[in-house]
């Protein structure tokens, strides 16, 4: 039994802040339904998007559908309020909030009060000041901007087969990314694999004419999987003749040409920015404390540092791993952030009932990526391995992670089906536009910018 009557806020909508509502829906069945307690999430999306499964739905080997999970669906009872929250007053436990009502309201943002709150924003895109990035780059944080990116990789096939200029079909054919982690060479690996099926459509276009260009500013990439992985990653993916470029930075992509450090410059339609995440801008906007990288300064506890009745987790959070050296904080990846909301959902109903906290306690295990192609890297409990069963053993990994049962069949289901019959190469850019034949058809002219909400 709880001691008084809670409101507990969480913000954020990813691994952390759906994990964290799920636990309190289970630690608190009782008190939800006697109204001794409510949960209310707060997030711009309706959905939890699994991002390790953002390369394959890029690529075309997951439905979009299936790499995110319906909020309202899993969180039957919290309340789900589709929205941004603009500025957290804790001292007077209260949220701002941005709905997609509010502007056609005109009566200003919500403003929601809590007696426990749990900020779990996440991260955002770290960019830096490059000349036309802001213009053409493209990010990859987002089911709509894998999707996006798939679309603009088979529209550039098209422009290059069917134009008879040679300087736009080679700036067409080029495609540059920026930044060795994760994101950018899972993308990487998967984009190429998908475009070089596709070309052989293509009765002019061949895998010989693209250039596919990785960028990195560090003398490695994929750390995560250890130094003699990464050099092995560098080796096939040169091997698929991918220009891997290291200690090197992107210094401008104005005018649609690539211009790198080292003094090479490409034309290109194509550049992607996965060069890090930096901390979600909301942080800055409350009264809580923030380390010098601008995360949350937390307790090995999940609560923030000298603010009661405050938590956090995930890459919003600046955690100490216990497991490690004094002073080492945990990494912010999703292996720590699902862990952390099961203790975080578990402390917060321990607080409420007055039960001694539990410690969050998780040593790193390793990690696994896939290249594309059946291949792939691994670094699991000090073991090294590479090819294919290491890109079976993504695969096998993320499926078990992958929230609900409804989930991982469909994804199982879909790869099943892609063993038996052939990859889709359609291109739907045309979705980002939906009423631009409409407008033409009724005598208008379709507008080419983007809606002034895109969540709307």
């Amino acid at each position: 039994m709880v001691k008084e009557r809670a409101r507990i806020l969480v913000v954020g909508g990813g691994y952390v802040g759906m994990y964290t509502a799920l636990r309190l829906q289970r630690n608190l069945k009782g008190e939800l339904e006697r109204g001794e307690a409510e949960v209310t999430v707060v997030s711009p999306d309706a959905y939890m998007t699994y991002q390790p499964f953002l390369p394959e739905a890029a690529a075309g080997s997951i439905s979009p559908r299936h790499v995110v999970v319906p909020l309202r669906r899993v969180l039957g009872r919290c309340h789900v309020v589709v929205g941004e929250a603009d500025g957290i007053d804790h001292a007077g436990r209260t949220a701002t909030v941005s709905t997609l009502a509010t502007e056609d309201e005109r009566t200003g943002p919500r403003r929601l009060t809590y007696d426990e709150l749990v900020l779990a924003p996440g991260s955002v895109s770290r960019t830096l000041p490059v000349p036309g990035l802001a213009d053409h780059g493209i990010g990859f944080k987002t089911v709509e901007e894998a999707i996006g990116l798939r679309n603009h990789v088979l529209e550039q096939l098209d422009i290059a087969s069917s134009t008879r200029d040679p300087a736009l079909r080679d700036a067409a054919l080029t495609f540059v990314f920026v930044g060795g982690g994760f994101a950018g060479v899972e993308a990487l690996g998967e984009l190429e694999d998908m475009a070089r099926y596709a070309v052989r459509y293509y009765h002019n276009v061949t895998p010989e004419d693209m250039k596919w260009i990785l960028v990195e500013a560090s003398d490695r990439i994929l750390p995560e999987v250890g130094e003699d992985m990464g050099r092995y990653t560098v080796t096939e993916l040169r091997r698929r003749n991918i220009d891997v470029r290291l200690e090197t930075r992107l210094e401008s992509c104005a005018d649609r040409v690539a211009v790198l450090s080292d003094g090479a410059r490409f034309p290109t339609r194509t550049v992607v920015w996965t060069a890090g995440v930096r901390p979600h801008p909301l942080l800055a906007a409350t009264d809580l404390p923030l380390n010098d990288r601008g995360r949350l300064r937390c307790t090995p506890q999940l609560s923030v540092d000298g603010a009661p009745h405050a938590w956090a987790a995930g890459d919003a959070a600046a955690v100490p791993d216990v497991t490690a050296a004094p002073g080492g904080e945990c990494a912010p990846n999703a292996q720590h952030a699902v862990r952390q909301a099961r203790v975080l959902g578990d402390n917060i109903a321990h607080a409420l009932r007055g039960e001694p906290l539990d410690t969050y306690a998780h040593k790193y295990v390793g990690s696994v990526a896939s290249l594309g192609f059946h291949q792939g890297v691994a670094h699991v409990y000090g073991r090294r391995i590479k090819g294919y069963p290491a890109w079976f053993m993504h695969r096998a990994y993320h499926l078990s992670r992958v929230p609900t049962v409804n989930r991982k069949a469909r994804v199982l289901a879909e790869w099943a089906l892609a063993g038996l019959f052939k990859r889709e190469i359609v291109s739907l850019g045309s979705l980002e536009h939906p009423r631009a034949e409409f407008e033409l058809a009724a005598g208008g002219k379709p507008s080419q910018e983007p809606p002034r909400n895109p969540k709307g």
